[in-house]
């Protein structure tokens, strides 16, 4: 394999013999290790059943992503599918479900609909809101055996505050913006790798929130108000909820 590399992956069905003859190898001819971290992931299970060839349960990936498979009603993302994965931690065992992937499509995109606030929220002269303790939260789960789960967590919690900055609740300053854009900019998008595609499928839906929005403001205007309850409500129903304020109106996800 080579003098030697930082991380060597694999299931942890190789973990014997086959690694292990790996390690010998690479001590006789070079009297060390070839890898410094052995990243070992666990088994995806379907139904609570192993997936495996053997089986015939498997799922492909081309299959994931133009929605083929018998016990999927849709397509999914790459990015969706990298999200999903990342929500369970690598030595751990992933059930595949449609519903554990339509679950993960949701949390993606409101991560991303948070991430796409950092350009619109107003700067204040101080913060009622810090970020320093979800940046240190974040490492933290990294460090400690590479705890995806727990670091999307503290995102969704950042996302949070995000909205509440958002809602006017709560204030943030020009130091503080910078500190939660580099968080979204550096783990998000830099360490998990949720690329600019996500940011894209979220701005689909902004513009048509937007639509509706406006749509409904034009049946207030008429004084249809109740098209502009049935649009409000029919929103709110897909767990998406549209704000009113003398500014206009504005959408977020319903906390879960």
């Amino acid at each position: 394999l080579g003098e030697e590399f930082d991380i060597h992956g694999g299931g942890m069905d190789l973990l014997f013999p086959h690694h292990e003859c790996e390690i010998a190898q690479s001590r006789a001819a070079h009297n060390h290790q070839p890898a410094r971290f052995w990243v070992h992931h666990n088994m995806i299970t379907i139904n609570g059943q192993k997936m495996a060839k053997s089986l015939n349960n498997g799922v492909t990936v081309k299959q994931l992503f133009d929605g083929s498979h018998p016990l999927l009603s849709k397509s999914f993302s790459p990015q969706t599918l990298r999200f999903f994965v990342l929500q369970a931690h690598y030595r751990g065992t992933l059930d595949f479900s449609e519903e554990a992937l339509m679950a993960s499509e949701k949390g993606l995109t409101r991560l991303q609909a948070a991430n796409s606030l950092l350009t619109k929220l107003k700067i204040s002269d101080t913060s009622t809101i810090k970020f320093d303790d979800i940046v240190q939260e974040i490492e933290n789960c990294l460090d400690y055996d590479i705890n995806t789960p727990q670091a999307i967590a503290q995102l969704f919690e950042a996302a949070r505050r995000v909205n509440l900055i958002n809602d006017g609740r709560e204030t943030i300053n020009a130091e503080d913006l910078s500190k939660v854009s580099s968080v979204f900019s550096l783990y998000f998008r830099g360490i998990l790798g949720i690329t600019d595609s996500v940011t894209n499928e979220s701005s689909h839906l902004d513009s048509i929130l937007n639509v509706l929005i406006d749509l409904r403001l034009q049946a207030k205007m008429d004084k249809n108000f109740a098209l502009s309850d049935a649009i409000r409500d029919k929103v709110k129903a897909s767990g998406i909820e549209i704000m009113d304020s003398k500014e206009g109106s504005t959408w977020r996800f319903i906390e879960s």
